[in-house]
């Protein structure tokens, strides 16, 4: 159902409501059990991901992209410009925007008892670099991701265009307990791997990876803390260029590092190649 509205303030665009303020959408979404999806493609991915959806948000400049978007039964509002950067609080480049309905995260138990190969972020709070792993993860084959209590939503707005969809392709959970957190995936059978750029420890190609292994990523700057370096079997480094170290650059940036790790660690050469739709 195609509707045509002009006016910033009709309720029916509430949803849509100052999409660049953080704070209020962290708040809104999450009391309302909903996310923003931008862009044709990752609006039909998120379908595809069987996300209910509330409603559609078309630019009229953009009329011609809904032939692209998923059938639903979802009302599709159709606005003027101005109208959706006044609402948004930017202007909508990509033309369409969508309100989905989020679905239940499984149990951290259910998703260890059923994955190998996992990453666990601990308070990663920059939605785009959340975003971006979530794309590495993806592409490079890992089963499952785990988030700390602090870590940023990864179906916030900007974390899922950054990941182009990825965050619908891997399942992730949130752990309620930071302090303890990591002692379900020890019962489980995971090898836990601590990524950091100290030099003592073990270059990240030397790892043992033979069982279920989790890399545990540290938060932006400060890296993993204290308490969860010292939990981990095993601290692991990727090696810097001496040239590079010699300029005193001693580490990658996290989505950068998760990467080379994900490569090397929990890509496709463990366990035959796979294919990605999120190149």
């Amino acid at each position: 159902m195609r509707e045509l509205v002009v006016d910033a303030e009709d309720p029916r665009l509430a949803d849509y409501l100052r999409l660049t303020d953080m704070e209020l959408r962290t708040s809104l979404e999450s009391a309302q059990g909903l996310f923003i999806a931008e862009g044709t493609k990752v609006i039909s991915r998120a379908v595809a991901a069987g996300y209910p959806v509330r409603s559609v948000l078309l630019a009229e400049r953009r009329l011609g992209d809904l032939q692209a978007l998923p059938q639903t039964s979802a009302p599709v509002y159709v606005v003027p410009d101005e109208t959706a950067e006044r609402l948004t609080g930017y202007r909508v480049h990509r033309g369409a925007l969508a309100c989905l309905q989020r679905k239940p995260l499984p149990e951290t138990a259910a998703l260890a008892a059923a994955a190998r190969r996992v990453i666990v972020l601990e308070d990663l709070v920059d939605h785009a670099n959340v975003g971006a792993i979530f794309r590495c993860a993806a592409a490079l084959g890992v089963d499952a991701v785990f988030l700390s209590p602090r870590c940023a939503d990864p179906l916030y707005r900007r974390a899922v265009k950054v990941s182009m969809g990825a965050v619908f392709a891997i399942p992730y959970a949130r752990m309620n307990d930071w302090r303890d957190g990591l002692h379900g995936l020890r019962a489980a059978g995971f090898r836990l791997l601590a990524l950091t750029p100290d030099r003592a420890a073990a270059p990240i190609g030397a790892a043992m990876t033979g069982q279920r292994t989790a890399l545990l990523l540290g938060t932006e700057g400060d890296g993993l803390s204290s308490r969860w370096l010292h939990e981990a079997d095993q601290s692991v480094r990727i090696p810097m260029h001496p040239s590079a170290l010699a300029a005193g650059v001693d580490s990658l940036n996290v989505v950068a590092a998760a990467a080379i790790a994900c490569h090397v660690l929990l890509g496709p050469d463990q366990n035959g190649p796979r294919e990605s739709t999120f190149g």
